[in-house]
């Protein structure tokens, strides 16, 4: 069932089915499981003295859970040493208040865990702390922290692949249905904090995550997975934080995210860069991004990339994506669309995809604070525009400060780059350009500049079917647009 918004854009109306029976569900089910029993890890032989490696013990305790029908397998308090834990079906990893489970800091420790999905990446990053394939109601929950000790990871080379070898995820569920991650505290991988990939019902909820002692430390990345729910989550990560990807055939759909307090150096909120299968029926709504806690940099800038990246451009459709109420504190560029033709291939032997589509966005009640001065943008590429984009009640602060450029000067179209929001440098509109658009909406858009700036404003580039009303900037009311 479809909304038609009242500037003309298809709004999903996603059913309580999928939202909040949803969570209801998932705890249920999980205090069902819990009501199975606990088993104690010490039980096991597992010693809390962050020394002892109890990779045997915790995965014997698992393992008994499992086979007498599911369960809590619980952490205790102290400093737990381990190498890779694999989980079970109908099993809780409960990490308690003043337990931290320690990642191992030797290679040796994690073995080579592959599933049988094939997707962008699987034949060279193969190991994880926490791993699950095929399974059915797995949780990890409590108060504790996971801690994989990431930093004794070091990148030798950036060769790819070989600069992933040896850098376990935190946690990777490949094929997986009903899983929840609940507030426990993630911090120091060595790769992705977390991975989920192809999944189904997966709710993360209150946990905090700290990612920033190694390459590729993103915080959260659901790929291909459908009917997620990621809400109440406080994380700071070097790389990526919320992504949504898709390295596979299979679309990334039906996933709402909220409340959520993030901090990044690259990309606070993003859809992309893979996009084989697609983005559909996307909910973003009550989030905040500031500036990381962080200030040295591995990738990215302190202050962040960008507040919102959506990204299209290894074939793949993104349609239905709302974000609403959104305060975005301090990256370069707050918005950033991009349909491009990178044209990258999942998986060796298969066809190379076609360039893609960008459809059905509404970003509303956006709030920017301390942006830069490149300029947010949003592109597709000669024949193949972004098509019916809303931007609506937005107020915005940027850097500015920036002199003349000729609003006719060509910017490339560098349409198989990688995507990023500085991609094209400082753009030649303060605030928006626009290129290869069809039917664009700018309604109440408010902006003020932190220094003079010699720019145009707005331009719009080949974009078809524009309307637009009440954009002010500080000492200038209803600004037009220069179309070209």
């Amino acid at each position: 069932m479809k909304l038609v918004h009242k500037y003309g854009v298809q709004l999903l109306v996603v059913m309580v089915l999928l939202v909040a029976p949803q969570e209801k569900t998932c705890s249920l089910e999980r205090i069902t499981v819990a009501s199975l029993g606990d088993y104690m890890v010490t039980d096991y032989g597992a010693v809390g003295d962050g020394i002892t490696l109890n990779t045997a013990s915790i995965q014997s305790a698992i393992d008994k859970c499992a086979l007498e029908g599911g369960g809590r397998v619980v952490i205790g308090p102290g400093r737990f040493l381990t190498g890779t834990l694999v989980m079970r079906d109908h099993v809780e990893l409960h990490v308690t208040k003043g337990a931290v489970l320690l990642g191992s800091k030797s290679p040796e420790d994690y073995p080579e865990m592959v599933s049988a999905y094939r997707f962008f990446g699987d034949e060279w990053v193969k190991q994880s702390l926490i791993f699950g394939a095929n399974l059915v109601d797995i949780a990890i929950t409590g108060g504790g922290v996971i801690d994989g000790q990431g930093e004794a990871f070091q990148v030798t080379t950036n060769v790819k692949p070989d600069r992933y070898i040896n850098r376990p995820f935190l946690i990777r569920f490949t094929e997986c249905s009903r899983v929840e991650v609940r507030e426990v505290t993630l911090q120091n991988s060595a790769m992705w904090m977390q991975h989920y990939l192809a999944c189904d019902q997966v709710l993360i909820e209150d946990i905090k995550v700290f990612n920033h002692c190694n390459k590729n430390n993103d915080m959260i990345d659901i790929d291909g997975c459908s009917n997620v729910v990621i809400t109440g989550c406080v994380g700071d990560s070097d790389d990526d934080a919320i992504t949504l990807k898709s390295t596979s055939p299979r679309a990334c759909e039906n996933v709402t995210i909220s409340n959520c307090i993030i901090s990044s150096h690259c990309n606070a909120i993003k859809l992309g860069t893979e996009s084989t299968g697609g983005f559909k029926n996307i909910i973003i709504t009550d989030c905040v991004v500031k500036p990381s806690s962080r200030k040295e940099v591995i990738y990215g800038l302190p202050q962040g990339i960008s507040g919102i990246s959506l990204e299209v451009v290894d074939g793949g459709t993104m349609d239905e994506v709302h974000i609403s109420n959104v305060v975005i504190d301090g990256p370069e560029v707050p918005l950033f669309i991009r349909l491009g033709n990178r044209a990258r291939p999942y998986m060796n032997g298969v066809k190379m995809p076609g360039v893609g589509e960008v459809k059905n966005i509404l970003i509303e009640n956006l709030v920017v604070r301390n942006g830069g001065s490149t300029g947010c943008s949003i592109t597709g590429i000669p024949g193949f525009p972004v098509r019916n984009v809303t931007l609506s009640q937005i107020a915005m602060e940027l850097e500015g400060g920036e002199g003349a450029r000729d609003p006719r000067r060509e910017v490339p179209e560098l349409e198989d780059l990688y995507p990023e929001a500085t991609m094209f440098g400082v753009l030649p509109a303060s605030i928006l350009y626009m290129r290869h658009v069809d039917q664009i909406n700018l309604f109440e858009i408010f902006v003020t500049l932190q220094n003079p700036d010699d720019r145009v404003p707005l331009i719009a580039e080949d974009v078809k079917g524009m309307k637009y009303e009440g954009i002010n900037m500080a000492g200038m009311e209803n600004i037009d647009v220069l179309e070209k």
